[in-house]
């Protein structure tokens, strides 16, 4: 993909092959969208990595374009069976665990609010327990959601010990499981052995996201057809940012808690304060790198409630894992946008996602 020409943040977050090399790492959500990226980079890495998942779903999926299921042992489960979660976790022998499988959206937690508690909630409480007097385990790095903050609405940058909360059923869900999580640390986890943290990520673009009520998808698919694309709260803001973002802080996270497992906790990751956005100068930024693009605004009233205003402060990981953000906004919307167009010209997924991840490894190195 083409140099942007475009001042990036250096950072030491890199990723260490010699790390993953060889590595027995379970990722639950290999199937989804951030779940088929680390799949992707992990296996880059040399890791060994046993998914465990639900089958992809839509007839567009990141899993099956990028051949996702070729380079890992995919295990087609339902993260609600206690059971099966336990016996592939089990067989699997893993020292890294990633848990990422979620039921990942606001509106559809609005929809089917059981289903969303029994995913998120005691999904989570089943992968954690099947960690229990698992010898081989090191590390498990549990992904929740910027989400889980009491949302009060106010220009606040939310730090990792500030209220847990949560208006609607997806973000109260993941703010359940934060509790579930510090309980099987402290309760079982940490006394094994087992350095358990929580990470809570922004909001993630990237290509070879299909998922509805999804900004970026939404706009891809109305732009392809040719239709206008309806914005609801074209000036809520959120913490954008590419998903190699949270994915590299994933790992970095995960190389630190085998190698310092007092760093165990919750972590915040997402772009500087400053670069927190409004979905209208997202839309805007998407449609310039797109090239085209019809938009119909709405006045924010449409729909049920969705925070206002959301952004993470990330001194945090900053200071303690070295994990700064690399691509600036208008660079992640440029890539991602460029992604979907390649790839609707014919280009292979993977082989794009592989040199979005080349040119992100690449930051930081550079002279």
């Amino acid at each position: 993909m083409e140099d942007l020409g475009i001042v990036r943040t250096m950072a030491t977050n890199t990723p260490d092959p010699a790390f993953w090399r060889g590595r027995r790492v379970v990722l639950t959500g290999h199937t989804g969208f951030k779940g088929s990226w680390l799949a992707l980079w992990l296996h880059r890495l040399g890791a060994r990595v046993t998914g465990i998942a639900l089958p992809p779903s839509g007839e567009s999926n990141l899993y099956t374009l990028a051949g996702v299921g070729e380079i890992c042992d995919s295990r087609f489960v339902d993260i609600r069976d206690a059971g099966a979660v336990s016996d592939q976790i089990r067989q699997a022998e893993p020292e890294i665990v990633f848990h990422l499988a979620a039921q990942a959206l606001v509106r559809a937690g609005y929809e089917d609010p059981l289903a969303t508690y029994a995913t998120n909630v005691m999904g989570t409480a089943y992968v954690l327990d099947a960690l229990r007097g698992l010898d081989s385990v090191r590390a498990a790095v549990m992904v929740t959601t910027d989400k889980v903050y009491r949302n009060l609405e106010q220009p606040y940058p939310y730090r990792e010990d500030d209220a847990l909360g949560g208006h609607d059923p997806y973000s109260a869900s993941k703010a359940a499981s934060e509790l579930v999580i510090a309980s099987y640390r402290d309760a079982f986890l940490a006394e094994q052995g087992v350095a358990v943290a929580s990470a809570r990520a922004g909001n993630v673009i990237g290509g070879g996201d299909w998922a509805i009520d999804r900004l970026i998808p939404d706009a891809v698919r109305c732009w392809q057809a040719g239709d206008r694309l309806p914005i609801r709260r074209p000036q809520s803001i959120r913490p954008w940012q590419h998903v190699l973002e949270p994915l590299s802080a994933y790992l970095r996270l995960a190389e630190s808690l085998c190698a310092k497992p007092a760093l165990a906790g919750a972590y915040n990751f997402g772009p500087q304060t400053h670069e927190a956005a409004t979905v209208r100068q997202v839309v805007e930024q998407a449609r310039q790198a797109y090239g085209c693009g019809d938009i119909q605004w709405g006045d924010g009233t449409e729909g049920p409630h969705e925070a206002g205003w959301l952004a993470l402060e990330i001194a945090r990981a900053r200071t303690t894992l070295g994990v700064q953000p690399r691509w600036a906004l208008r660079e992640s919307v440029t890539r991602t946008m460029d992604w979907y167009r390649h790839q609707h010209d014919g280009a292979d997924a993977r082989a794009l996602c592989e040199a979005d991840i080349q040119a992100f490894e690449s930051v930081g190195v550079e002279s």
